[in-house]
């Protein structure tokens, strides 16, 4: 156990000591239900405004919250968000806990006394979540399949993602989110934190409703090619570590994507049976959806579909290294 962990067994966190850090641009109205949702909690409420070109900012503020418009002229990130969000919240509070939240989703109530109470007797936990939930899960395959995604299981986990309740020691004793990364900055910040013998948790619990609004398969493949991307620079990052977090997944993009070019390219140029090679994929895509039992339309489509990205994925791990190797600064890639 280490001494920041260890330090937190002497203090307890008051449940009314929280502070809420919102990020988001142009959500119009699903940030007016978010800066409320915060509000009706605790007046400690930051939104970190990403170069806007709606009101959102000036809402905020009308609302009671603090605001942050970061600058922009430097690349915006979530991570960069999130990190500007803390700085103001201890600059205006001395809240000991932050919970974050993205600017399309709406906090739950009753999530943060929840989650307050849940760390008040777990002082080596420094961060938890709950359930996330896509408020129109049935308008879209997209939506109805990432819905199932914020699923994940109970109890002790490896990572968060975007929405978390976090002890301001554990952010501070880990350093924060790393402002660098375009995306999958959630699961990287978690490995510090696990580094430092703090626990991450996932309760059974609402937490917030979110709105992604995706309503093509074009969303769906960019979000992916920024997974890929996410995949390969979080694994280089943590590269001969214990931990090589996100390397398999990798891999994974590369075989599969390697595996399709190879079986059109070699029944092209080479033999027609080698076309043959490229039935792995819908043998992979039925071994993945009879998991789930029964196996659903729903399973079938998601089966399909990350069987699809692949392609994707893999182009958004060549976009890091490319951009590692040029030295040139990634932008956001943004599905919306």
């Amino acid at each position: 156990m280490t001494g920041a962990v260890e330090q937190s067994r002497n203090k307890s966190d008051p449940n009314n000591n929280v502070g809420v850090v919102i990020i988001g641009r142009n959500e119009g109205e699903r940030l007016i239900a978010c800066l409320k949702s915060a509000l009706r909690d605790t007046p400690h409420v930051v939104y970190v405004d990403s170069g806007s070109t709606d009101d959102s900012a000036e809402a905020a503020r009308k609302l009671g919250a603090k605001v942050v418009a970061l600058d922009m002229t430097k690349p915006f990130t979530a991570a960069r968000a999130r990190n500007a969000g803390v700085e103001k919240l201890k600059q205006t509070s001395t809240t000991a806990l932050i919970q974050f939240v993205d600017g399309d989703c709406e906090i739950v109530e009753g999530w943060i006394d929840h989650a307050v109470q849940f760390l008040s007797q777990q002082n080596d936990v420094a961060a938890v979540c709950g359930r996330r939930r896509e408020r129109f899960p049935e308008a879209t395959i997209y939506n109805r399949l990432v819905d199932q995604e914020w699923a994940t299981p109970i109890g002790e986990a490896q990572s968060c993602g975007g929405d978390v309740l976090m002890r301001m020691a554990a952010f501070d004793a880990s350093g924060g989110y790393n402002p660098g990364l375009i995306a999958g900055e959630e699961p990287e910040f978690c490995v510090r934190l696990r580094a430092k013998g703090w626990k991450i948790w996932r309760l059974d619990a609402e937490m917030t409703r979110h709105d992604i609004a995706m309503t093509s398969l074009g969303q769906w493949l960019k979000r992916a090619r920024r997974a890929g991307h996410a995949f390969a620079e979080v694994s280089d990052l943590h590269h001969g570590t214990p931990e090589q977090i996100w390397a398999r997944e990798t891999l994974r993009a590369f075989f599969w994507t390697g595996l399709g070019i190879a079986g059109l390219a070699g029944g092209a140029l080479i033999h027609p049976l080698l076309f043959m090679t490229l039935l792995i994929i819908p043998l992979q895509i039925i071994r993945m959806a009879l998991r789930d039992k029964p196996a659903t339309k729903t399973s079938w489509a998601h089966a399909s579909l990350i069987m699809l990205q692949k392609p994707w994925e893999a182009a958004g791990a060549i976009q890091y290294w490319l951009g590692k190797i040029s030295g040139k600064n990634q932008k956001l890639i943004e599905y919306k």
